[in-house]
Formats: structure tokens, sequence, C-alpha cells
């Protein structure tokens, strides 16, 4: 049974924690609605710029001479896997159902005898990537420098992308992250961006993939500049979904935490006052003992 001292101190240890959790718990909020916002409006211009690329692409008429983003290279050999997580922890589990989502597409992969490629965006996903998949990762790309969510950096990870493109080194292209539906649900997501998702796979974009267009220039022309831009925009959208997504994963981890806390600060101080009033007990017996014996 621990002493009284040792219980004084856990109830301290447990307090100082709880004040920690509790803070982050009102950061995590402050953050959250700037991001929520951001990933809010990021969704629109994203889904419409894969609306026209598919309009684009059901005019064109030689379609065997048409861009490879578009149109894939005609093999499905070689696939590069692009996971987007946190630099930090704390977040409950964010992190974890990301790379749940990617290792089930893995093993799918491995089942299928074909070869795969990781980049890792974000430090906690390489971390727990990097134990069963090491000689697989060719890159770890980390923003954690990066105060705020900004194109820059998502160019930064879409160009390299383009270039492992032209060098051949990958046949197909899917991004993992997590979707931010409200605080407390948070969809892991597996999106194909090269080649270009079809209308039929690509659920999101149902609803508007029949407006009409008229181009000028030609559709060729206009594909040249906007796919290597979409996918750019396309990893710029994931990592605001999956700000928004960490931030309200954060938020309600903490919350959890801080409760958590206060909980067993209670049982902690019942158990102390209970070995407090046998400690006194115990002393008054000993000395009304004492007492009669003299």
């Amino acid at each position: 049974m621990p002493s009284l001292d040792d219980l004084k101190k856990r109830i301290t240890s447990v307090k100082s924690t709880q004040k920690i959790t509790k803070a982050m718990k009102m950061v995590a909020t402050a953050k959250l609605r700037k991001a929520q916002e951001n990933a809010e409006k990021g969704r629109p211009y994203s889904e419409r710029m894969n609306n026209i690329i598919l309009n684009l692409s059901k005019n064109i008429t030689d379609k065997e001479n048409s861009s490879k983003l578009l149109v894939g290279t005609g093999r499905e050999d070689t696939h590069l896997c692009i996971v987007l997580t946190a630099d930090r922890g704390l977040c409950g589990g964010f992190n974890t159902n990301i790379i749940k989502k990617a290792k089930n597409y893995f093993d799918k992969l491995s089942k299928e005898g074909k070869k795969f490629k990781i980049i890792t965006v974000g430090t906690k996903g390489y971390d727990q990537l990097k134990r069963n998949y090491k000689d697989k990762i060719i890159e770890k790309i980390s923003f954690k420098d990066s105060k705020n969510i900004n194109y820059f950096d998502a160019e930064k990870v879409g160009g390299l992308i383009l270039e492992k493109f032209d060098k051949e080194e990958f046949d197909i292209c899917t991004i993992f992250y997590n979707k931010f539906k409200n605080v407390m649900t948070q969809i892991p997501q597996q999106q194909q961006i090269i080649p270009l998702q079809s209308e039929d796979e690509n659920d999101s974009s149902n609803e508007q993939s029949d407006d009409s267009y008229e181009f000028e220039p030609d559709e060729d022309e206009i594909l040249s500049n906007l796919l290597p831009k979409n996918i750019s925009t396309q990893i710029f959208k994931a990592m605001l979904e999956n700000s928004a997504s960490e931030q309200g994963s954060r938020m309600t981890a903490m919350d959890n935490a801080t409760r958590n806390a206060g909980e067993l600060v209670d049982k902690l101080s019942i158990e102390y006052n209970r070995s407090r009033q046998a400690a006194i007990t115990k002393e008054l017996i000993e000395i009304i003992s004492g007492a009669e014996s003299l």
C-alpha cells in the first residue's frame, strides 16, 4: 500500500498533467475554428478543378497522345503512396487511422504482387511506417517549421511527385489523409491523383461533372497547365483537411485526458483521506493502549 507521502506526490503530479492537457485543449480549440474554415473553403476549388479536367478529358479525341497524368502510363506495376500525417502527437487516433488505411492498401498491393514506394509527409507517419516499411520509404518530408499550412509546401510535394513521374519511377500515385467531418469524426481517405480518376470512380465529382464548358485555347494546351497544378491542389486540400482533423482530434483527446485526470485525482484523494484516517486511528489506539498500560 502506498504511503501518504507517495499519494500526495501522485495527486500533485496528476493535477500538473491536468493543467497541461486543459491548456492544450484550449489551444486546439482556438486553432480548430480557423483550420476548419480553411478546409471548407478549399473543398469547392479542388473539386471544381477536378470537374473541369474530367470535362476536358471527354472532349479529347486523341487520348493515346494525351498527357500521362490524365490517362496513365498504361501500366499498374508500381504505386507511389503519399502518406500525410501530423508532425506532433497527442491527437488521439488521428495519425493511427491514416496509417491503418495506408497499411491495408499496402497489404492489398503485396497480395497482388505489385511494387510500391512510400513518401511520408509528417514525422509521425514516418515513425510508425519505418518499423515495417523502411525499405519502401524513398522520401520523408516534414513541415514542422511552417507555422501555417500553405500552398508553397504543397507545391514542393507536388513537384517531387511530378519529378518522379517524369522519370517513370511509378505508374499510379495515391494520397492518404483524414477528411474533417466534425470535432468527433475524421474519416481516413484514399485518393488516386495520378492518373486522375474517371467520373465513375470519383464519387465526389458525380454531382457536378456534367457541367458544360467552352474552352479557349484547345483542350490539350489547357490540360498541360492544369494537370500539374491539380496535383499540388489536391495535396494542398489534403493538408488543409489534415490540419482541421488534427486539431479536432487533439481537442477531443485532451478533453478526455483532462476529464480522466480529474477522476483520477478524486480517486486518489479518497484513498489519501482513508489512509490518513487509518494512520490517525492507529496512532490514537497506540496512545490509548499505552495510557492504559501505565
